[in-house]
């Protein structure tokens, strides 16, 4: 039997404390070591899928390569100045209270002080690094920094200095300012722990060493304040302080050689300090410091203010008159509004009956499908089963039909999980793994019944674009992970009639990082914190895991230099489905130029009531081109960048950066640039823009009184309206051009100001901005009061009310704006949707088409009978039957046999619309071929000789004059 005293027992435990805690740590060192190399690693995987390793491994190298220099020098020289206040210790400190309680201190640092000094200086590079690091955009683009071309108006500068070369001194100065700053306290309390420095005693409070080295600190942080304020001149170039963004009136004459001063006196400063280490005191060091603080109030503070108080504003218009205009030129360039064309137009439109049917017979195309309203026409009739999903919000592009392009309102039906109940892991991530199919349907037609007429539709999908591979593995929707492609894996392709009930495939495209061995599935298991990657038994060989596969996400990973359009949208090429995206480069720092928000000029009624549009962030910018054009193929990832604005310097320069990302504009496929348009988010922030910077002159820019603002949404309270696509010809076109529109209103008034479009088809146009003027005291109306006059004009209120019998309610499409017959013609398609719970028609179907010019209302079952109606002086559909003679005084007895079998055809057409539209809920089907028939009928009565007669019930006409708007 073995006997231990208790003093080796406690040993022992000691013993094993002290082996413990090393172990421990160790322990957690290689655990954060691994999550570290697992993040990098699977990262670096998903790039190398998508063939853009170099830019992660170019922002990889620039992180560390900051992390590691900036956190290396700021040690270096922070512990420099650590050892260099120990060596210059006194060797002899006189006894006081003071000295005795720091004898305490020292006693417990001095064992340890090497370990202590070399962990603060670990701790403080450690932070500084991860700080700097976080900078590597700012160092990358000032190495690889491309000139504009352009001088500021001011210094004479290239616009380069202040987007790329400022913002890296500016960094530099910060880690110069941080690393002195640290120096400095870390001296200080060297100097004092060890005796250098006193509070208390007679004599001196700093030995001379003590007082050399923090005056030699003191000095250079003093050198740099004057580097500081040197470079301070060039930040007035965005200063804020005057009437508008730039350097003012106040700026050049007072703060401009304020700075100048400030930057000499501080040399003087520093050189006082510099002196001092040679001299007893510090009365020299203190008359400079004091002096640079008092000349910092009054000339960097008080100089300015008063010139700003007692010359600006008693005049401000002639002091800043030249200033304003720099400003006015530089936001209009670094937006790139400078060659908007803004035209007077509207003066005299056309009154004219029969002119106005003739321009009413060739206007063709205008898009009836409301991209917002129809999505869940496109969920109920084509999503096949509840796991599949269409966005709340679809979008619009163009394709061939018929030889002539149409505009197409397009969406894919992406998944949305496994069914409710039937959740499993293998269901969710290896079954249902991807949507499928492309839906389009036609903008300007509708089938009778009032849905869609598509042009794609169903599983597989048939119709007029061929689409080899349907399936959505990339999509909007595809937020989770999937393992697909493994052998012998069965994904669910799409639901049929089959036996089986559906069709099943495999994945085999290049995209994805292969998961079929241990290592891979360890790391995976890890960054997913999902344990199932590493047990489950069905990933065989050849499975793939598919992460980061929305394309926002994708594109913003392969281009972190860009800021992404927030609507992406799909289009069918080359048989293939593709998502486009637009990319941004943005800059805050254009000389003169305004600063926009982009979140707040981007939000309208879409970005605030539908989660498919992502909402831009709230940065200020005061520079954009939409520089790049991306694609991601929704069936395996693969993601193509195309240079499209060629003149960029921002883009150039970041081309320098990850070369060969970028494909020239030259490399993209015909087919493929045909579906570009016109992004949406860089023309919010334009007409953001234009709302004051279409007046160019600096006086009646100062006067404000031009000035517009965009309309809010008729549809939705409270929201800005949304810019619309749209086919339109303009003054002066030969041939429609599908477009980008918009509208103002004057500032603070509800009638029209102006029409804004850009034509958005690839080609010599694209992106050329027309403005059509209506004259200062026109009172054209505007949005708000169409909509208003729809709603409150008693025979377009008849027919609204009757489309809501029985609980059905209305929702009015996008009310369209268009130049017509030197006037504006507005076009709204009215939907209707029965009540909630009704099986009948539970999704918007187009009941009516309501259209206003002028003064002048009316609504019709088609755009075509709208227009006949409006221009014509026929009656609002849905009034009654006629009992006086038709014109020209023939009675119906005096009627050839054809023409009196069209009209009795055309009156029982009538009684079966009027009956459907009295059951209750409506029976809109019927209703629709009704008025179907009834049209061929009156068809058929007016080549028979028969003038057209009123077609519908109402027997007040239809052009009713709209209330006059309050000027």
């Amino acid at each position: 039997m073995t006997f231990r005293t208790p003093g080796f027992s406690r040993r022992l435990g000691t013993g094993r404390t002290r082996l413990l805690l090393p172990v421990l740590v160790v322990l957690a060192a290689l655990f954060v070591a691994y999550l570290v190399f697992t993040s990098i690693w699977t990262d670096l995987l998903w790039y190398r899928s998508v063939g853009f390793s170099s830019v992660y491994t170019t922002q990889l190298w620039a992180r560390i390569g900051l992390f590691v220099g900036s956190g290396l020098l700021l040690a270096l020289i922070v512990g420099a100045n650590m050892v260099i206040a120990y060596r210059l210790r006194p060797a002899y400190r006189p006894l006081s209270v003071e000295q005795q309680g720091l004898e305490r201190y020292r006693v417990a640092v001095d064992p340890h002080r090497r370990l202590i000094g070399i962990g603060a200086v670990a701790v403080l590079a450690l932070l500084t690094g991860s700080s700097i690091s976080s900078q590597w955009p700012v160092w990358l683009a000032f190495l690889n920094r491309t000139e504009f071309g352009q001088t500021d108006a001011q210094f004479g500068k290239d616009i380069s200095f202040y987007v790329f070369t400022y913002p890296f001194v500016r960094l530099v100065l910060g880690f110069l300012f941080a690393t002195i700053i640290l120096s400095l306290l870390v001296a200080v309390v060297v100097h004092y722990l060890y005796g250098g420095l006193r509070l208390q005693g007679p004599g001196d409070k700093a030995s001379p060493p003590a007082r050399a080295h923090l005056s030699v600190l003191v000095g250079l942080f003093v050198l740099l304040k004057a580097v500081a304020y040197w470079f301070d001149r060039y930040g007035l170039a965005n200063s804020e302080r005057g009437a508008v963004d730039g350097p003012g009136y106040t700026d050049i004459n007072a703060v401009l050689p304020a700075k100048s001063i400030l930057a000499v006196i501080a040399v003087i400063c520093a050189a006082l300090f510099l002196v001092n280490i040679w001299r007893r005191g510090m009365m020299l060091p203190g008359v400079g410091l004091i002096l640079m603080v008092v000349a910092a109030i009054l000339i960097g503070g008080v100089y300015p203010l008063l010139i700003q108080q007692f010359q600006v504003k008693p005049d401000e218009l002639a002091k800043e008159q030249q200033y304003i205009q720099r400003n006015i030129a530089a936001t209009r360039k670094a937006f790139g509004v400078d060659t908007a064309q803004v035209v007077p137009y509207g003066a005299r439109p056309e009154s004219s009956n029969d002119a106005l049917s003739k321009e009413a017979a060739g206007l063709a195309g205008v898009r009836l499908l409301d991209p917002n309203v129809v999505g869940e026409t496109f969920q109920q009739l084509q999503q096949g089963r509840n796991f599949y999903r269409f966005p709340d919000a679809l979008d619009v592009d163009r394709y061939k039909v018929g030889g002539a392009n149409q505009d197409v309102v397009v969406a894919v039906r992406e998944l949305s999980g496994a069914p409710a109940g039937q959740q499993s892991w293998v269901k969710d991530r290896l079954v249902y793994t991807h949507g499928y199919g492309f839906v389009s349907g036609l903008g300007d037609r509708l089938a009778p019944n009032g849905t869609p007429e598509w042009m794609t539709k169903d599983m597989p999908p048939v119709g007029q674009l061929p689409i080899s591979k349907p399936q959505i593995y990339f999509g909007e929707r595809s937020n989770g992970y999937s393992i697909v492609g493994g052998r012998g894996q069965q994904e669910l392709d799409y639901p049929d009639d089959s036996a089986a009930g559906q069709r099943n495939t495999t994945y085999d495209g290049r995209g994805g990082v292969g998961i079929d061995s241990f290592f891979n599935k360890l790391l995976f298991a890890t960054k997913f914190q999902d344990r199932n990657i590493l047990l489950s038994g069905a990933i065989n060989d050849g499975a793939k895991i598919l992460y980061n596969r929305t394309p926002r996400e994708m594109v913003q990973r392969v281009a972190p230099w860009l800021t992404l359009d927030g609507d992406p949208y799909p289009a069918v090429v080359n048989g293939r489905v593709l998502w486009l995206l637009d990319g941004y480069t943005t800059s805050n720092a254009y000389p003169y130029s305004d600063r926009v928000s982009l979140g707040d000029a981007t939000r309208d009624t879409v970005t605030d009531t539908r989660s498919a549009v992502a909402k831009q962030a709230n940065d200020h910018v005061n520079y954009m081109r939409n520089s790049v054009k991306a694609t991601v193929d929704a069936y395996d990832g693969s993601v193509r960048l195309y240079e499209w604005d060629e003149t960029d310097p921002v883009a150039k320069t970041w081309k320098k950066v990850f070369g060969n990302t970028v494909q020239p504009k030259a490399s993209i496929p015909p087919d493929l640039l045909s579906h570009f348009r016109y992004p949406q988010d860089m023309f919010k922030v334009q007409r953001q823009v234009l709302k004051r910077y279409h007046v160019t002159q600096a006086a009646a820019f100062y006067g404000a009184q031009g000035f517009w603002e965009v309309p809010q949404d008729p549809t939705a309270e409270g929201k800005t309206q949304p810019p619309y696509y749209q086919s339109l010809k303009l003054p002066g076109d030969a041939a429609a051009q599908f477009s980008l529109t918009t509208v103002f209103n004057p500032r603070g008034r509800p009638n029209l100001a102006a029409f804004m479009a850009v034509d958005s088809t690839p080609g010599p146009n694209y992106g050329r901005i027309r403005i059509l003027e209506l004259p200062r005291n026109s009172l054209v109306q505007g949005p708000g009061q169409v909509q208003n006059t729809f709603e409150a004009d008693t025979v377009l209120k008849e027919i609204l009310n009757k489309l809501r019998i029985g609980g059905t309610r209305t929702v009015p499409g996008n009310l369209l704006t268009l130049p017509f017959a030197g006037g504006l013609l507005y076009v709204e398609p009215m939907y209707a949707q029965a009540a909630g719970g009704s099986q009948q028609e539970p999704y918007p179907v187009l009941r009516q088409v309501l259209v206003a010019f002028g003064d002048r209302v009316a609504a019709g079952v088609t755009l075509k009978e709208a227009l006949d109606l409006l221009f014509k002086g026929g009656d609002i559909p849905g009034g009654e039957t006629p009992t006086q003679p038709p014109p020209g005084g023939q009675g119906p007895g005096q009627l050839s046999e054809e023409a009196q079998k069209a009209l009795a055809d055309a009156l029982r057409y009538l009684k079966e619309g009027q009956d459907a539209l009295n059951k209750t809920p409506p029976d809109w089907t019927a209703y629709g071929e009704a008025q179907r028939k009834l049209q061929d009928a009156l068809t058929r009565a007016q080549r028979a000789g028969v003038e057209r007669p009123p077609a519908t019930p109402a027997p007040t006409p239809t052009t009713t004059p709209s209330p006059t708007p309050t000027p």
